[in-house]
C-alpha cells in the first residue's frame, strides 16, 4: 500500500484529497493546526469506508516542530503499515487574506510567508529521507498567480514562489525518480479567507468558463489522479484546475 502525507487535510482540498487518496488505495497521514474534530472527522469517514488514515497536528509555519513531526510520521509508518518510508507528499495547508496591498502589515505578510512558502519547503526538506524513491511531490498554489487579483498579494506572491520551488524539486530530485508539481487551483467553494458569499460566487462563476465555482472534490481527483501511475511521466509541471477561470 502507498502512503501519502497531505498537509491542511482536516478540510476543504485537503480533506477532500484525503477521502479520494484514500477510496484509492492509498494510506493518509493527514495534519491540522488546531481543529482536532474535523481531522478526526475526517478519518473516521476514510476508515468508515474500509480506509486506513491517522491525523496529527502540526503548524506549517513552525519550522522547529518539524523533527518531531518527522519521528511522528516514522512512528506511524512503523505501527500501521509496517514500513519505513512513503510515497507521498502533498503540501496543502494554507489560509487566505484579504487586504489592499497598502494595508498589508509585516506581521501578515511573514504570517503568509510561513505557512505558503518557507513552511513546505523546510518541511519537504525534513520529510525527503522518509521518502520512497520513485515518489511524488504535489505543492498547492494558485491560479491567482497568473491572475493578477486585488487584495491577495503576498498570497500569491507566495504561491507563485512555491510554484517555481516545484520546478527546481522536480530538477535536483530527479536522480531519485522523485517527481514534483504543482496544482493551481481557481476559486473552490472552501473556507479558505473566509468562504464565499453569493455575491462573490455569481462574480468568480461568472469569469469561469464552465459556469461555476469548483468544489474541493474537483480538485481532489486531479491530485489523486497525478499520484497514480498514470501520472507517472508528468514532472515539473503547474496544472491549473480552474474550470477555465479568466481565460
Amino acid at each position: 500500500m502507498s502512503v501519502v502525507v497531505i498537509t491542511g487535510g482536516s478540510r476543504g482540498i485537503g480533506a477532500a484529497t484525503a477521502i479520494e487518496c484514500a477510496a484509492r488505495g492509498m494510506g493518509v497521514i493527514l495534519t491540522y493546526h488546531s481543529d482536532s474534530g474535523a481531522a478526526g472527522h475526517v478519518v473516521e469517514t476514510i476508515t468508515g469506508a474500509g480506509g486506513t488514515a491517522v491525523a496529527r497536528q502540526l503548524d506549517v509555519a513552525e519550522v522547529s516542530a518539524f523533527p518531531a513531526f518527522r519521528e511522528s510520521v516514522e512512528q506511524v509508518l512503523r505501527e500501521m503499515w509496517d514500513r519505513a518510508d512513503f510515497e507521498y507528499l502533498v503540501n496543502n495547508a494554507g489560509y487566505g487574506m484579504y487586504h489592499p496591498f497598502a494595508n498589508v502589515t509585516e506581521a501578515e505578510f511573514d504570517g503568509l510567508f510561513g505557512v505558503h512558502l518557507k513552511g513546505p519547503f523546510f518541511l519537504t526538506q525534513t520529510l525527503l529521507p522518509l521518502m520512497a524513491d520513485g515518489g511524488h511531490i504535489v505543492n498547492m498554489v494558485s491560479a491567482t498567480s497568473r491572475v493578477a487579483t486585488a487584495g491577495v498579494a503576498p498570497y500569491a506572491s507566495f504561491k507563485g514562489g512555491l510554484q517555481v520551488l516545484t520546478r527546481y524539486l522536480a530538477k535536483e530530485l530527479g536522480g531519485r525518480r522523485i517527481r514534483a508539481n504543482s496544482i493551481a487551483p481557481g476559486a473552490i467553494r472552501t473556507e479558505l479567507g473566509g468562504g464565499l458569499n453569493e455575491e462573490f460566487e455569481a462574480l468568480l462563476a461568472a469569469e469561469t468558463a464552465l459556469g461555476r465555482v469548483g468544489e474541493p472534490r474537483d480538485v481532489a481527483g486531479v491530485v489523486a489522479s497525478l499520484l497514480s501511475d498514470s501520472g507517472g511521466w508528468i514532472n515539473a509541471q503547474s496544472i491549473e484546475v480552474a474550470g477555465g477561470y479568466n481565460i
